[in-house]
């Protein structure tokens, strides 16, 4: 059975940084891409960033220059490193397995964490 289990969240200042990481854990042959996704009170949840196994990085518009993605393929682990925070980054960070496998005939299929709460406030 895959899991997938965020830690790293918390509450901090305007300005101050949180890094977020997420392992998926079980019977894992490999996963394509693994990326983070958020939800803030009141509205949908959108893309933050991802990290194929193969292949550049991407950002949306709202956290590029300020969040790196990183990924740890021996591990199954990827990291979400979240400098300069603004109020507007408060929100449930979610991670999420594209086409993971669970074995090479297995088909793949997506996976997504509890979530953890970030939020930033003065």
């Amino acid at each position: 059975q895959v899991q997938l289990v965020e830690s790293g969240g918390g509450l901090v200042q305007p300005g101050e940084s949180l890094r977020l990481s997420c392992a998926a854990s079980g019977s894992i042959f490999n996963i394509r891409t693994m990326a983070w996704y958020r939800q803030a009170p009141g509205k949908q949840r959108e893309f933050v960033a991802m990290a194929p196994r193969v292949g550049a990085t991407a950002y949306s518009d709202s956290v590029q220059g300020r969040f790196t993605i990183s990924r740890d393929n021996a591990k199954n682990t990827v990291y979400l490193q979240m400098n300069n925070l603004k109020s507007e980054d408060t929100a449930i960070y979610y991670c999420k397995a594209d086409d993971l496998q669970t074995a090479a005939w297995d088909l793949p299929r997506d996976y997504w964490g509890q979530g953890t709460q970030v939020t930033v406030s003065s």
